[in-house]
């Protein structure tokens, strides 16, 4: 089930303290294990470790543990449960639907059986942790951009972020190893991953260029696009599909130079002269700045979207919201 949404929530949640997490994860396990009273936490370990392994054979060489052992306590945790958790696919296992809710909360508890051993040795817990993973070919000047306000909130947070291809983003959100997904454009329906896409903003886009390159084609742009050499993001990238939707409708033919998938290397060529290239209007002063290049113009019909996918109807992680209001400030 996937669902676009503009976002609007106008209020932050209170940061939850420790002991009313405790009491979050347990309180939805009870309901689930009712009249189940007691879990055995090495059948929780095990399948998380099986999840986070990608199958019981990887799991039970983590574990050093024999196959049929780590099978056995995958079927009395599901018996305890009484749902299943686990289903075939191919040679690979995957998480039913109250296989991830069992996954997500396992991933917590075991996190706060960490918490409590440091904070009994008398060591600093750890503060909270921020899974996000950034598409590729998103300017990493905007993924700063958004990204930035989730350091400044009360409570502290360690940003972990993992910079990959959109589908494998997905599939890491699917098993909860990710809390926020920022991409250029929603998720697409070819992947089974039951997530929501929401619409953090838009703007249109700038064509940016050495101080010659500005120079050679700033008057008259953008006609002076034709033939100009170009540097353009993958074809994965929905800026892509929207910049060759205004060449073929105006008929200008740039000269393309390279294609890249990672954002970041098409700007360093870019930087040093070899195409002009399109970046984000709304992050115009912070593209001239740190690539010390010069605007050519704007192509105002060609919009660029920002989207944070989760696996969240409504966001509630307080992060993720700062996140959110940090790009509607960006984008108007």
């Amino acid at each position: 089930m996937r669902g676009e949404s503009r976002l609007g929530q106008s209020g932050t949640p209170k940061a939850t303290g420790q002991v009313d997490l405790i009491g979050a994860i347990h309180r939805p396990l009870r309901c689930i294990l009712n009249p189940v009273q007691t879990l055995n936490h090495h059948h929780l370990y095990h399948f998380w470790t099986v999840v986070r392994e990608g199958g019981v054979t990887r799991a039970s060489e983590k574990l050093n543990v024999s196959q049929p052992t780590i099978s056995g306590q995958l079927r009395e945790l599901e018996e305890a449960l009484g749902e299943k958790l686990l289903a075939r696919s191919g040679r690979t296992v995957v998480l039913t639907d109250i296989g991830r809710t069992v996954y997500r909360y396992a991933d917590e508890m075991l996190d706060l059986d960490r918490e409590l051993m440091e904070a009994v040795k008398g060591r600093p817990t750890r503060p909270g942790r921020l899974a996000v993973g950034v598409a590729m070919v998103v300017p990493k000047l905007v993924a700063y951009q958004m990204l930035e306000p989730a350091l400044r909130l009360p409570e502290p947070i360690q940003l972990n972020c993992v910079h990959e291809r959109p589908e494998r983003l997905l599939a890491e959100l699917a098993i909860y190893g990710l809390d926020v997904v920022l991409a250029d454009a929603p998720a697409p329906p070819a992947v089974k991953v039951r997530a929501y896409s929401h619409l953090l903003g838009e703007c249109a886009v700038s064509v940016f260029g050495t101080e010659p390159l500005a120079a050679a084609h700033r008057k008259g742009f953008p006609r002076t696009l034709d033939g100009a050499p170009f540097l353009l993001p993958s074809e994965d990238s929905a800026l892509r599909f929207s910049l060759e939707e205004w060449f073929r409708k105006t008929g200008v033919r740039p000269r393309v130079v390279g294609t890249f998938e990672d954002s970041a290397l098409l700007d360093a060529f870019g930087q040093a002269g070899a195409g002009l290239f399109a970046m984000p209007a709304a992050i115009e002063a912070e593209v001239r700045r740190q690539y010390r290049v010069r605007v050519v113009g704007r192509l105002r019909s060609v919009r660029q979207r920002f989207y944070a996918i989760t696996v969240e109807r409504r966001l509630r992680n307080p992060a993720v919201i700062a996140i959110s209001e940090r790009a509607r400030a960006l984008f108007g």
